[in-house]
């Protein structure tokens, strides 16, 4: 919260709610504990009240990259616009407010691609969607530890375990804490004393949205940065110590080079999507804002292809994080669309909006009237494979446009089927 007058009170909050990534037979793999409890349910062990989605069943191992085929075609060459395929697409849109951007790719034949679009290049604050720049620098960094070795990156991620520390203070969401040996489920807020292995933090992030976890996973990213290959064997005091002897300035550019050079590298501009601010206000005890966090259609397109293509780090690195994007549990804005309910998604949702109370008018959660930023991005894989990405980008003041999302998700699935 901000007093920015005497009259006037912006209150600003950046909330997204997805729930549960990564299949659910890859507790043995990752160790995160949430998953033995999605099996049991899902074998019948444990009793739930919310059935298991069709589309949440994909094994670990089932998951696989679309695009690799096309590993070498240049990313320009998937944004050549379907005639047809645009113009159906550009319909949708009567009746909705002029903010809204899309960027959209079929992929169900990967030698045939089809892309249409809707101011692409306009920027948007992406909110929770940045998390996803936190996971491609973990990756970058892991891979810089172990160029060569694949099965030693996910031991790390399995088996080192960090402190949370005052960089994961404060959030409102909660994580999942699942013990197995009592077969107990705690939801609570994330707290200073917490510790998780990399793998399970990462899954916080992005399975719960927990703003705390993407500022730790964001730490150890810079940390990893820092130490190099001596950061496997880097204890608490070790870290404790570099972020208290080392000036803020130079942590601030380090971290801002960490999540946005791999971006850079990927050909996606600064203008396109970079992340300037880490997710709590506890980090910034030691590391500054720089920058500025800004999305749009495109940039975050450039990224899911490449993705897809395993051109994200490299071919391993890509899978993994697409596994971690593979919604398994409840389904929200545009993923609740029911045409979805038998597809494979994987998915990121992000939401920020501000409120100017001084104005006299109707102002709420996800109902800012300053700003009203809500964005998705999907990729979706029916059984039949027919297979699309998504980037969808608003900013509607005073309208929780999650209904708008919703609707454009069912509508743009049955353009997509139609060919």
């Amino acid at each position: 919260m901000q007093i920015l007058t005497k009259h006037l009170y912006l209150p600003i909050i950046a909330l997204m709610g997805i729930f549960l990534f990564y299949p659910i037979d890859g507790y043995e793999r990752t160790g995160i504990k949430r998953l033995k409890r999605l099996e049991l349910i899902k074998d019948g062990t444990i009793k739930s009240t919310t059935p298991l989605l069709a589309g949440a069943m994909k094994s670990w191992e089932e998951i696989n990259l679309i695009l690799l085929p096309q590993r070498n075609d240049s990313i320009s060459s998937f944004f050549k616009e379907d005639k047809g395929l645009q113009a159906e697409i550009s319909t949708l849109f009567r009746g909705l407010d002029k903010s809204y951007s899309l960027s959209i790719l079929d992929i169900s034949d990967p030698t045939q691609t089809r892309y249409a679009h809707r101011n692409e290049t306009l920027g948007y604050q992406p909110g929770s969607v940045g998390k996803i720049a936190v996971l491609v620098a973990l990756f970058d960094q892991l891979q810089k530890i172990y160029p060569e070795d694949w099965d030693k990156r996910i031991e790390l991620l399995k088996t080192k375990t960090v402190k949370a520390g005052v960089w994961a203070l404060t959030d409102e969401h909660t994580i999942p804490i699942y013990d197995i040996e009592k077969n107990t489920l705690v939801k609570r807020q994330v707290i200073a004393s917490d510790v998780f292995t990399l793998f399970e933090w990462t899954d916080h992030m992005l399975s719960v949205s927990n703003n705390g976890a993407a500022s730790v996973v964001w730490r150890e990213a810079l940390l990893m940065a820092a130490f190099g290959q001596a950061y496997p064997n880097l204890t608490e005091e070790e870290s404790q110590a570099y972020f208290k002897e080392t000036a803020k300035k130079e942590l601030t550019d380090l971290a801002n080079d960490v999540v946005n050079l791999p971006l850079r590298n990927l050909g996606i501009g600064h203008d396109e999507w970079r992340l300037g601010s880490f997710f709590t206000r506890g980090a910034n005890t030691y590391v500054g804002d720089k920058g500025g966090s800004i999305g749009t259609p495109l940039g975050l397109m450039k990224f899911l292809v490449q993705l897809e293509q395993g051109n994200v780090i490299d071919e391993n690195s890509s899978l993994e994080m697409k596994r971690l994007m593979y919604m398994t549990d409840r389904r929200i804005r545009y993923a609740q669309s029911p045409a979805l309910k038998e597809a494979a998604v994987y998915f990121k949702s992000g939401s920020l909006y501000k409120c100017d109370r001084s104005k006299g008018e109707p102002c709420g959660k996800y109902e800012g009237n300053v700003q009203n930023f809500m964005n998705s991005v999907i990729i979706v894989e029916h059984p039949d494979n027919c297979r699309y990405i998504v980037v969808l980008m608003s900013n509607v003041l005073r309208k929780n446009s999650a209904s708008d999302h919703l609707y454009l998700a069912s509508a743009i699935d049955r353009v997509i089927r139609k060919g």
